[in-house]
């Protein structure tokens, strides 16, 4: 017969602290640009409108071709830039190379 040793039951030893230092800094070490980059890559609608204008629909019917609409805005006066239809900018249309772009003239402050 072979003897076998005892075997001592193994004290629960307590979990081992862990050694390597987490990588993220405090919120208040981070920049603005940091905590925000969980955001940059959502899509959002931007509208440019150049003016607006309100018609009967019989009007409407018998537009065509070469046909002119009437705006709300003068010439030269800023245009409304939406962000998710909330209106955020004023500005001017220019040409840029071969398209049609905005360069913002005002922002506008939110109220909420």
């Amino acid at each position: 017969m072979s003897e076998e040793t005892p075997t001592a039951a193994a004290a629960p030893q307590p979990p081992k602290a862990a050694t390597a230092v987490a990588e993220t800094e405090p919120a208040a070490d981070r920049t603005a640009g940091d905590r925000l980059s969980a955001i940059y890559d959502i899509p959002v609608q931007l509208a440019a409108v150049l003016g607006k204008t309100t018609m009967p629909v019989n009007q409407l019917l018998r537009l065509g071709r070469g046909a002119v609409v009437e705006l709300d805005r003068k010439v030269g006066e800023p245009i409304d830039i939406y962000v998710n239809n909330r209106l955020v900018a004023r500005g001017e249309v220019l040409i840029v190379d071969d398209h049609l772009g905005i360069t913002m003239t005002e922002i506008i402050k939110s109220d909420s």
